[in-house]
């Protein structure tokens, strides 16, 4: 039997397109196959699986028989898939997921990234994704970053927001200041910084902390100024600044380089 649009379970997980309704019940709707496959792989602190619930249509459980093996799916007509899923064209599955973020004080080194007011969920999802490409230990949303279960942030970080640990921190200066409490350096990418990504080798192979500041302004002041050093990436051409992804993925990478360099 095919569960239709109007079938109670699917409306209910509809609902969770809504923030506050992810807030209240801590459940979030994982969409797509690589999403689908890292929910699965995803185990929470108290033992249980990240995910609740499979829906997919017939076509998507065939087509994904793969990463859907060994695991209880529930089949969906494509209309309701439709309600369920949060791209143009739906791929299929969705998993019904938990809420996966850590407590702030479970980030710890060698590589952290903090997120401070970035609204984009293309954005975050993209920086977590570079984070966990480059092996990062953690990723920290901070102030009035865009919510981690937002559908679009999840798909946009490929399956990767289940592949390092990541916190919710309503204050990005509590969020430095637990970076620095673990032994971290605290790196902030701004394009007035005084130290070169290029020339900063020595710095760059200590723990980290990057700070990324918002899309369209970068990092307030008064928080810049609580990093233990501003760092800037040079700009060769007639590009007035980077995307904040692109930024992100290069400060990663520098720190990756420099913490593999033996």
């Amino acid at each position: 039997m095919k569960l239709s649009a109007g079938n109670s379970r699917v409306k209910e997980a509809r609902r969770l397109a809504r923030r506050s309704v992810r807030s209240e019940r801590g459940l979030f709707l994982a969409d797509g196959p690589k999403a689908v496959e890292g929910a699965l792989g995803a185990v929470l602190d108290s033992g249980e699986s990240c995910v609740q619930e499979i829906f997919a249509t017939e076509s998507g459980a065939e087509t994904y028989a793969s990463v859907l093996v060994d695991h209880s799916v529930t089949l969906v007509e494509d209309r309701a898939m439709a309600a369920l899923s949060d791209s143009v064209t739906a791929a299929g599955v969705v998993a019904l997921c938990r809420f996966l973020d850590v407590p702030l004080t479970d980030i710890t080194g060698p590589l952290v990234v903090i997120c401070a007011d970035v609204r984009d969920p293309g954005n975050a999802g993209t920086v977590i994704r570079c984070a966990d490409a480059a092996g990062a230990s953690g990723v920290i949303l901070a102030g009035d970053s865009v919510d981690l279960y937002n559908p679009k942030t999840i798909r946009a970080s490929v399956g990767s927001a289940f592949h390092l640990p990541i916190a919710i921190e309503r204050d990005p200066l509590v969020a430095v200041e637990a970076a620095k409490a673990a032994g971290l350096t605290v790196l902030a990418a701004d394009m007035g910084g005084t130290a070169d990504l290029f020339t900063a080798d020595v710095l760059l192979a200590e723990p980290t902390a990057w700070l990324l500041g918002n899309e369209a302004w970068g990092l307030p002041p008064d928080l810049a100024a609580q990093a233990d050093e501003v760092v800037s990436i040079p700009i060769f051409g007639k590009a007035e600044s980077l995307n904040l992804s692109t930024a992100a993925a290069l400060c990663l990478y520098a720190s990756a380089k420099a913490h593999h360099a033996d």
